[in-house]
């Protein structure tokens, strides 16, 4: 199935674009794509809810935090608005904010597997073809003679390798030989795999690291309490993600994670089996829901953030913060003749940001 590496293996959120500064094209790609994929949704039935965010504090120095988070929504036109104490303990008994209550009205949920699938067949009713489990063993640039990209698939495996750039998930190519297709231009968007075709195309003073922060999810098998809002803990400055933090699915099943793990390998989808993790999760958890039976939670499911460096997943100018890069990588500094569009880095809120992604490549190649 499309998209089943991960971007469905994340929390499913439409994230409102609170975090990461007002220059960057994660708030301005986040803010556009949130319009996009709501309008989308409404428009094709695709499952979605817009059921808002809460961001919680316990302390001074974590509504000091969520104050930062709120003037800066303010400053850049985003809903934001800090929930009285009546209104919040009226509205949501269960969740424990000692210090305080910021509320993004905007936030919400949708079936990322129902997206991805509109979007497969709207592509493919384009005359689009996908061709799944066709790893990248090579790719020819356009030179002086040619024009033209020329890339290189072998055989399907059943499992990604690390000399496959590129993930495999059904329709395998039984094939014995190589092949290969022509374009005239090359789009990067191999998420974790995309530094390696990175690596593939650009000269090796160019080439990248690729990081991974795996995010382990758990779910929760008793009805009570359930929150009808998402809750997520005050943001943590340097930490790699946004917190373990509560999230509903369309069924109305609460779910918690995700944390962060740094690995080695974008193959290691396994929820982390660390007791000590786990013990982590349980004391951020009780934290903002504190009457949450921890026996009924355990372990569900992990995702993989394809990441340009460690930490800094939240502001701009905070330490190790990195931005979605969205470039054409054609011209003399880096010797590519033909158009070879770079997608790297597109971790959270890839998923909100992906309709308007999609608009900015068609702006970069065609305006």
């Amino acid at each position: 199935m499309v998209g089943s590496e991960t971007s469905s293996r994340n929390s499913e959120v439409i994230h409102g674009g609170l975090y990461y500064g007002a220059d960057t094209l994660k708030t301005k790609l986040c803010i556009q794509g949130k319009k996009m994929m709501y309008d989308l949704c409404k428009k094709n039935d695709v499952p979605h809810m817009n059921c808002g965010k809460w961001i919680v504090a316990q302390t001074d120095d974590q509504m000091a935090g969520l104050k930062k988070v709120h003037d800066f929504a303010k400053s850049i036109g985003v809903p934001i608005r800090y929930v009285p104490r009546e209104e919040a303990q009226q509205r949501e008994p269960q969740v424990r904010a000692e210090a305080g209550v910021l509320e993004s009205p905007t936030t919400g949920i949708v079936d990322s597997h129902s997206f991805m699938q509109f979007l497969q067949g709207d592509f493919e009713n384009a005359g689009g073809t996908l061709a799944l489990m066709s790893p990248v063993t090579h790719i020819e640039a356009p030179s002086a003679s040619n024009a033209d990209w020329k890339i290189w698939t072998g055989a399907g495996a059943t499992e990604p390798t690390p000399s496959s750039p590129t993930p495999q998930v059904s329709s395998q190519n039984t094939s014995d030989e190589d092949s290969s297709i022509t374009a005239s231009t090359l789009i990067n968007s191999a998420g974790l795999y995309a530094i390696a075709i990175n690596n593939m195309v650009l000269p090796s003073h160019l080439h990248r690291t690729p990081y991974y922060a795996k995010g382990s999810y758990f779910t929760y098998s008793k009805s009570h309490p359930k929150p009808s809002t998402l809750v997520y803990p005050a943001p943590t400055p340097g930490l790699g993600g946004l917190g373990t933090h509560l999230t509903l699915d369309m069924a109305g099943q609460i779910r918690f994670g995700p944390d962060v793990e740094w690995v080695d390998s974008p193959t290691d989808l396994a929820p982390s089996q660390s007791s000590e993790r786990f013990e982590a999760a349980i004391k951020e958890i009780t934290s903002f829901l504190p009457n949450v039976d921890t026996e009924a939670i355990s372990l569900g499911y992990a995702g993989i953030r394809p990441k340009l460096g460690k930490l800094g997943a939240i502001a701009a100018g905070e330490k190790g913060f990195q931005d979605f890069y969205i470039r054409n990588e054609k011209g003399d500094d880096t010797g590519v003749r033909g158009d070879f569009i770079n997608l790297l880095g597109i971790e959270s809120p890839g998923l909100t940001s992906s309709l308007a992604i999609a608009e900015e490549v068609w702006r970069i190649l065609y305006r």
